[in-house]
């Protein structure tokens, strides 16, 4: 069983509900179990819903017919949702794949729109994780420009050392930048 309390818990800390408003909003997700391996979001599919993950591993990729590069893993609760694409109704880039069993809390834009033009929290929802991405986006693009792929690996050993432990070495290489192999010397140096 999920805990409601991991997506009442992040609302209460990062958004000024009322409490009815938040158990109103929260009551509103349907949980949806994933199975490892399932593609989530696909490239050239407009996302239609708000996707918070409750348990489990999902990684963030671009891909072209002969290639993939890793952008992101979300291995904490939080919101997965690809926000530009959810906002402006415009065809995502990315895909979302499963690298473990998922669940996730689920709710249809539809819902989304209802429930914020009835609490007016809406915009002030998607205007504050914008900013939480934008800034973190701007961070990770100077680090992946400024940084060697060693840099980059000691930054995720300190800042992110759950990937390390949860995510194939294979996939913390795509993300670097690197092959396997590379990635393999750099951790036998460190």
């Amino acid at each position: 069983m999920i805990e409601t309390d991991k997506l009442s818990l992040f609302f209460s800390n990062e958004f000024p509900f009322n409490k009815e408003g938040l158990e109103d909003f929260v009551n509103t997700f349907v949980i949806k179990s994933y199975k490892k391996g399932e593609i989530i979001l696909k490239n050239g599919n407009t996302e239609n819903e708000l996707r918070f993950l409750d348990k489990g591993i999902v990684r963030e990729y671009y891909a072209t017919s002969d290639k993939e590069k890793n952008i992101n893993f979300y291995t904490d609760t939080g919101f997965i949702t690809d926000f530009s694409s959810f906002t402006h109704s415009t065809p995502t880039k990315k895909f979302q794949e499963c690298l473990t069993d998922v669940d996730l809390r689920v709710l249809s834009k539809e819902k989304f729109l209802t429930f914020s033009s009835q609490y007016k929290c809406g915009k002030l929802f998607i205007e504050t994780i914008f900013q939480g991405i934008v800034v973190n986006k701007e961070a990770e693009e100077f680090n992946h420009f400024v940084n060697t792929a060693e840099e980059l690996y000691l930054d995720i050993m300190k800042t992110k050392p759950d990937w390390l432990l949860k995510i194939p070495q294979y996939h913390i290489a795509s993300y670097l930048g690197i092959t396997p192999e590379t990635l393999s010397r750099i951790r036998k140096r460190i």
